[in-house]
């Protein structure tokens, strides 16, 4: 394994392969999964120092809206726009302001979720505790942003297609992604969904890419 490279895509690249592998042995439940995964994940994006890093990015501002703005590609002004896996918030005021979405958002972490609130009180009432594996949206969207990363490996058909359920567009993304590699846009079309865009941007590492691409209820 490059390493290197790994880590370019993934800073705990180790952590994230060890919860796998236990998983993947039947040695962890999902629940055990997602509990794993969080304590990875929420202590450093409440601890972070920035917007862009308690987002998960290691980026600065101008790095963050190169990675992420490739998003508004898929939406339109106006729309109401779901951010899955909210965090801290950034994105979804991002999206206001590149996209003129109406942001909401939903975070499986409850510390996540009051961190967003608080940050953006205007629209507090709009960030929800959940997990969007099985958590039922009291509204419907016009579009929904979500990671695959964010279930196990073998629940993320699972996870596309509950989504789906409460929008008209599911966008996926934004990955970084090996360039000129199917990656998850394969997997979706693997399992019989039609691409209906992308953005493609490049990454500071030369063999890797910003990735997102998005595809349309039927």
């Amino acid at each position: 394994m490059d390493e290197r490279l790994a880590a370019a895509k993934e800073r705990g690249w180790r952590e994230v392969a060890t919860i796998d592998a236990a998983y993947e042995a039947g040695e962890i439940t999902d629940a055990h999964w997602y509990e794993a995964m969080a304590a990875l994940v929420v202590p450093a994006y409440l601890a972070a120092e920035t917007p862009e890093a308690g987002s998960g990015s290691s980026r600065d501002a101008a790095g963050w809206e190169w990675a992420r703005s490739g998003i508004a590609k898929a939406v339109e002004p106006g729309w109401c726009f779901l951010d899955v896996g909210c965090a801290n918030g950034h994105l979804m005021e991002s999206m206001a302001a590149w996209a003129g979405v109406e942001p909401f958002g939903v975070d499986i972490s409850p510390e996540l979720a009051e961190l967003a609130r608080r940050r953006l009180p205007q629209w507090a009432d709009r960030i929800w505790v959940g997990n969007a594996a099985t958590w039922e949206p009291p509204r419907r969207f016009k579009a929904i942003r979500t990671g695959l990363d964010y279930v196990p490996a073998d629940r993320r058909p699972d996870l596309v297609e509950h989504l789906l359920g409460f929008c008209d567009r599911l966008v996926i993304g934004v990955a970084n992604e090996e360039r000129d590699t199917p990656g998850f846009e394969g997997e979706l079309a693997s399992w019989g969904y039609e691409i209906a865009g992308r953005s493609v941007r490049d990454h500071p590492h030369p063999q890797l890419v910003y990735k997102a691409f998005w595809i349309d209820a039927k």
